[in-house]
C-alpha cells in the first residue's frame, strides 16, 4: 500500500496542470482529447468538481485553488476516483496567468459560494470585481457561461450590480438571480449546512456576448 506522500506524488503527476513560462496550455494534450473545457474556481474539498465530472464524462474540468491543504485533498480524492476528465491547477487567475491559457477556450466557469468578505473594509477582496469579470470574459467562448452561487444576500446583490453595469454579459434571470436550484443541482456539504441554518442560496448565470 502506498504512503500518503506517495499517493500525492503519483496523483500530482497525473492530475496537476503545470504553468510553464512562455508556454501556452494545450488542453487537447493535457486531457488527451478535444472535449470542451470548464473551470471551477475555488474547488475547496472537491465535492462539486468531482460530482459534476462524474455526471459529465463528455466534458473536461479544471479545478483551481490556491490553498495547499485543499489541493492535497483534491489529489487524494482524484487518486481514488480516477477521473480522467479532471485536472487541478494551483494558480491565481489574473492578467499574468491567463496569458498562458488560450483566449476564448473555456465553455463554463463555476464559482460555488466564493468568500463574501462581509465587512465593508474587505470588499476589495471579493473575487467579483470588474477586473476579474474582464478575465472571465477573455477566457470564455462566445455564449460561454458563468455560474455563481452564494448564500450571502449582500454579496448576491453586489454580484448582480457588477454584471448589470456591463455590456459583455447577459443574465439568464430577469432579476439577475433565482432562488430555485437548477435541474441536476449539486449540493455541497457547505451549502447543505447553510440551508439548515436558514440561508437559502442565490443562483446567478451569465452568458458572455
Amino acid at each position: 500500500m502506498l504512503s500518503d506522500n506517495e499517493v500525492l506524488e503519483k496523483s500530482r503527476k497525473i492530475f496537476e496542470i503545470q504553468i510553464e513560462e512562455n508556454e501556452m496550455l494545450d488542453f487537447n494534450e493535457i486531457f488527451g482529447n478535444k472535449l470542451p473545457v470548464s473551470i471551477e474556481i475555488g474547488s475547496g474539498r472537491g465535492e462539486f468538481l468531482l460530482k459534476i465530472a462524474q455526471q459529465n464524462p463528455h466534458i473536461n474540468y479544471i479545478g483551481i485553488d490556491l490553498k495547499e491543504k485543499r489541493v492535497k485533498t483534491l489529489f487524494r480524492k482524484l487518486y481514488k476516483e480516477e477521473l480522467n476528465n479532471v485536472r487541478i491547477a494551483k494558480i491565481y487567475l489574473d492578467e499574468n496567468s491567463i496569458k498562458f491559457i488560450p483566449a476564448n477556450s473555456i465553455e463554463k466557469i463555476y464559482l460555488q459560494h466564493p468568500d463574501p468578505w462581509p465587512k465593508k473594509r474587505h470588499f476589495h477582496r471579493r473575487i467579483i470585481q470588474h477586473s476579474f469579470i474582464d478575465i472571465m470574459h477573455k477566457l470564455l467562448i462566445k455564449d460561454g457561461v458563468v455560474d455563481i452561487a452564494t448564500d450571502h444576500e449582500d454579496y448576491a446583490f453586489w454580484i448582480v450590480e457588477h454584471f448589470a453595469q456591463r455590456d459583455d454579459f447577459v443574465s439568464d434571470h430577469k432579476k439577475g438571480f433565482t432562488r430555485e436550484s437548477a435541474e441536476g443541482h449539486i449540493e455541497t456539504y457547505f451549502e447543505k449546512k447553510k440551508r439548515e441554518e436558514g440561508f437559502e442560496p442565490y443562483f446567478m448565470r451569465y452568458r458572455s456576448k
